[in-house]
């Protein structure tokens, strides 16, 4: 996909990591699936299964409710993308292993683990409860956890101040995953920090109302909207030049100081934000209402509690409360 074709791409340099876990990497269908016999036992499923789940469908040729389960479970699996593999054994050419399992009725379906079968069920199941069975056994699937490692990425990037790489990994799962969420708010986030307000906008604005009150989404929903706010008032600050010259001339202008925080945090200077705001608890702890340090409390919420600024910040301000 181009950047044209993709809203969510942004410029600057490519990732150095690639960010994969669509359809397209998913095993094919053939290595997915297949017949097992009593001699290739030991490789296709005993073998196996220590790789991966392993489900073990024990059929016949007359048996009415497999030809019912058939299509079901090899769709599940196919779906399942590589999470399991399923081999099926015709019990009427293959009797042996069927029984020393202890199964008399088919179809039976059993799931294989590092060798050894762990679960199963009987009889023909609908589509929901195989689903359910495959994610029981198998845990997460590859896409799942190469979703939860590329957003893990974005966040450590992000949250090490790298915002442009942060935006790409971000862009990058929402070209397969469009409506994912998680990356929606991260990507927002990213542009705030870019200084990019209108795409930040626009991009919330993809994320469906009903779907903002998400618990993992919402409390990044609502920091992008803080930090768009707040980038909003520092418009409305003035020229940094002059307040400098304000502090030059008196350094007890603590608005002047306090606004200059706030440009600052806006430029991504955080330690310097940071420190004016401590500047003015040393100097007038109760200025505004003890103003300085719940501005100053609103930014680590906003950075992030891991945030490099966040974690001086705090031993300062530790230092400056409890000395």
């Amino acid at each position: 996909m181009s950047n044209q074709d993709n809203p969510y791409a942004v410029s600057g340099n490519q990732m150095n990591a690639s960010v994969s876990f669509g359809a397209d990497n998913a095993p094919a269908a053939g290595g997915l699936i297949k017949d097992t016999t009593t001699a290739t036992f030991q490789a296709d499923v005993i073998a196996e299964s220590r790789k991966q789940p392993v489900l073990v469908d024990f059929w016949a040729p007359w048996c009415g409710p497999c030809k019912q389960l058939t299509p079901v479970i090899e769709g599940a699996v196919k779906k399942a993308a590589g999470a399991v593999k399923l081999v099926k054994m015709n019990i009427d050419d293959h009797p042996s292993i069927a029984g020393q399992l202890g199964i008399q009725s088919i179809p039976a379906v059993i799931a294989f683990v590092d060798g050894q079968p762990v679960d199963g069920f009987m009889g023909a199941q609908p589509e929901s409860k195989i689903d359910e069975f495959i994610a029981k056994i198998s845990g997460p699937s590859p896409q799942e956890t190469a979703l939860a490692e590329a957003l893990a990425m974005a966040e450590t990037l992000r949250g090490e101040g790298d915002f442009a790489q942060s935006a790409q990994v971000y862009s990058a799962i929402l070209q397969q995953m469009p409506d994912n969420l998680a990356a929606l708010a991260g990507l927002a986030t990213c542009m705030v920090e870019a200084g990019e307000l209108d795409k930040a906008r626009e991009i919330l604005a993809a994320i469906p109302e009903d779907q903002q009150n998400d618990p993992a989404v919402e409390p990044v929903v609502e920091k992008v909207q803080k930090r768009i706010e707040l980038a909003e008032q520092v418009a409305t600050l003035g020229d940094p030049a002059q307040l400098k010259g304000r502090l030059a001339a008196d350094p007890n202008d603590h608005q002047a100081r306090f606004d200059l925080a706030k440009i600052y945090d806006a430029q991504g200077l955080r330690d310097a934000a940071a420190d004016e705001l401590l500047a003015i608890m040393k100097a007038d702890r109760e200025w505004e209402d003890d103003g300085a340090r719940k501005q100053l409390v609103q930014f680590f919420e906003l950075w992030g509690v891991m945030d490099k600024a966040t974690l001086a910040a705090r031993r300062k301000l530790s230092s400056l409360l409890f000395k």
